[in-house]
């Protein structure tokens, strides 16, 4: 049979008829639906009235039933008589049904849309106490997980230590702890993503709500005004920093908006430190902003230069073990710092929060507590610890002699440009020992991405750092071939922005996958480790992240996330980040445990915060190197007991706070440059190293 004129069943052409006549109007489709309704009601009727014992005799007589029946079914009336009597009765009876049907309709049609309204997150929520989340970016899933774990760990006293004695905010929903997140997203996939990634628990309660957070009006939904703490995500977009600072100058407009101890905290971040300080102004005197970026990129530079130390950040920044707090310790007043750090045998004390709210951290050992000072400690709860009747035992045999850590020239790769590059390789030009290499290697050239160009990032070229760049297709196995790994001290592998172009911008941890695919294969190959760290900005590319035994992944903003939760859990804590994270730059550090007891010797972790102290540092933690473990750089072991005993060996490390940033940190209190001796310098005279 020709094509085109294939047999068609009768059935496929009677659908086809019955489609095409419903598409003409809603006059055709009602017309179909009386005759449908006609063709059911009247055999079905007639039916009844033949097989009816008490039915007229007569034809006549039936039809009149016949008549009666259907219309009844149909709500037609039932006069009989007349024809003209019967079409008045038709009229009637469609009269009345088109009158409930409109009825009905309004009805449905009212109760869909509140339906909808609810469901697309316009109402406003009733809560008190509650943690509310503007912006909705990567960084979410970590932020509300640790709003939740930290409430939970905290229990009922947060809302009265970090509310400002916020009065009748107890919590809602029960006794479970509300978090409400406000975003440009449809609320039911917000919070099916937040579902997903929290998993089923029963100590939160989530309350997705839709809106521009730049909008006033939007914001009023979320009722911020009545929160503990308002933590405002940067946004991914180009000018994502614009509308951080927008949403802030919308908080500070809504009504009834104060500034006094009964106003909620307010947390934000920016990516690019130029709009920092009119962000600060827009928050308010009761909010905290902080820089990403150059955090992020400082957390790279540590990371390359010590490996373990991203795993090492997040167990102190995390919820889930040992974290900082203030704590009050009357009996502290009148004591040196080294004798309350050598008198608190679970905490580890790491500065003092003055009375007007200024931390000093990592003060000289003599330094006296007076009235109204708080310690800054480490610890794995915030219940305050009395100090011991006397000092840990300090096992003066094992102190090694005061020395300069050596640190020679360094040669890192790094792979990919983004936005934090520039902070990284000028990170690297400041601190970086004469002699060092630095190769830049990226998909495109000179300035993949509008950010800078490796070779001058602000700075012109010097001898402490030499840059070399180098063009390559990143994704392509080949691309390092020429290069060699093994002279390489550590690699950093940088995922793009969200808002570059070009190559791969569309799935950019999927270059950084096959990066790191590429080294590891190497190592394998080669049968040596490599210190790589690798920036993802998909957090759950970690879990597939081909790493190898020296090498960690860090996700985009996951320091800042925890940051910020820290912080709403505890606002004092502001203070001592900044100074930690901002002025200090990398304060937190892994040496070796060779630098404080002698190798060999069996002593307590109280002789190596008692040779710490005599540093200018302050030991939080320390890890025990295990050549069997998978990961042999990872697992620190945070606030030990201070009368814990060990063999110390050359190869484990102390996680340290230390007094100051770069290499000024490896010179004894009395080689710092322009420090007395015995003297402690104040946070304003310490430069803004990584």
């Amino acid at each position: 049979m020709a094509r085109g004129h294939e047999r068609t069943s009768l059935r496929h052409r009677a659908r086809y008829l019955f489609d095409r006549t419903l598409a003409r109007s809603t006059g055709t489709l009602l017309g179909w639906l009386a005759v449908c309704c006609l063709a059911v009601v009247v055999p079905v009727s007639t039916l009844l009235v033949w097989t009816d014992p008490a039915a007229p005799r007569s034809f006549s007589g039936r039809l009149t039933q016949v008549w009666r029946t259907s219309a009844e079914t149909l709500r037609l009336g039932a006069v009989a008589g007349t024809p003209a009597r019967m079409l008045l009765s038709v009229l009637l009876g469609l009269i009345a049904l088109l009158c409930v049907s409109t009825v009905v309709g309004v009805v449905t049609t009212g109760l869909g849309d509140r339906l909808t309204e609810l469901r697309r997150g316009r109402s406003r929520v009733l809560e008190r106490d509650h943690d509310v989340v503007l912006g909705w970016t990567d960084q979410i899933f970590t932020v509300v997980a640790e709003l939740v774990e930290g409430r939970a760990g905290a229990g009922g006293s947060v809302a009265g230590r970090s509310g400002g004695g916020r009065s009748g905010g107890g919590r809602s929903g029960g006794g479970r702890h509300v978090v409400t997140v406000l975003a440009d997203r449809d609320p039911a996939h917000m919070e099916a993503a937040l579902t997903a990634a929290l998993g089923a628990t029963d100590r939160v309660r989530l309350v997705c709500r839709t809106g521009v957070p730049t909008d006033p009006d939007a914001l009023a939904l979320v009722t911020p005004g009545a929160a503990r703490a308002v933590v405002v995500l940067p946004a991914d977009e180009s000018d994502g920093d614009l509308t951080v600072v927008r949403t802030l100058l919308a908080l500070r407009a809504l009504p009834g908006a104060d500034e006094g101890p009964g106003a909620p905290r307010v947390i934000a971040a920016v990516h690019d430190g130029r709009y920092l300080p009119a962000a600060r102004l827009a928050a308010g005197p009761r909010g905290t902003v902080l820089e990403t970026d150059r955090t992020s990129a400082r957390l790279l530079v540590q990371a390359a230069r010590r490996p373990g130390m991203p795993a090492a950040l997040r167990d102190l920044l995390d919820f889930s073990g040992a974290e900082f707090h203030v704590t009050d310790v009357p009996e502290a007043v009148g004591l040196s710092f080294e004798e309350v750090a050598l008198r608190l045998e679970t905490s580890c004390v790491v500065g003092v929060l003055r009375p007007d709210g200024r931390p000093l951290l990592t003060p000289a050992p003599h330094t006296v507590l007076g009235p109204g000072d708080r310690l800054v400690t480490v610890a794995h709860d915030d219940r305050t610890t009395p100090l011991a009747d006397r000092w840990a035992r300090v096992d003066t045999a094992a102190l090694a002699p005061p020395a300069p850590l050596p640190e020679p020239p360094a040669r890192l790769l790094l792979l990919g440009w983004n936005r934090r590059a520039p902070l990284i390789v000028d990170a690297l030009r400041r601190t970086a020992r004469p002699g060092s290499v630095l190769d830049v290697v990226t998909d495109t050239a000179p300035d993949p991405a509008g950010h800078g160009s490796p070779r001058s990032p602000g700075r012109p070229h010097d001898a402490r750092l030499t840059v070399t760049h180098h063009v390559r297709d990143l994704a392509a196995p080949e691309a390092l071939n020429d290069l060699d790994l093994a002279a390489y001290d550590s690699v950093i592998a940088l995922s793009a922005d969200r808002t570059d172009q070009g190559a791969g911008s569309g799935r950019p941890d999927e270059r950084t996958l096959l990066a790191l695919l590429t080294l590891r294969s190497w190592e394998e190959r080669t049968g040596r480790v490599l210190p790589v760290v690798a920036e993802l900005r998909d957090h759950r590319g970690r879990t597939v992240a081909p790493l190898g035994p020296a090498s960690h992944a860090v996700v985009r903003g996951e320091l800042t996330a925890l940051l910020m939760a820290q912080i709403a859990q505890n606002p004092e804590l502001a203070a001592v980040f900044e100074e930690i994270f901002a002025v200090r730059g990398g304060a937190l550090a892994l040496r070796p445990a060779a630098h404080y007891v002698l190798p060999g010797h069996e002593a307590a972790f109280a002789t190596v915060a008692a040779a710490a102290l005599e540093r200018g540092e302050c030991a939080i933690g320390y890890h025990a190197h295990d050549p069997r473990a998978a990961r042999p750089h990872d697992g620190v072991l945070l606030c030990p007991g201070k009368a814990e005993r060990r063999v110390w060996r050359t190869e484990d490390r102390i996680l340290v706070l230390t007094a100051g940033p770069g290499h000024e940190a490896d010179l004894l209190p009395a080689q710092r440059p322009g420090q007395v001796p015995g003297s402690t310098a104040g946070p304003q005279l310490r430069s803004e190293e990584p």
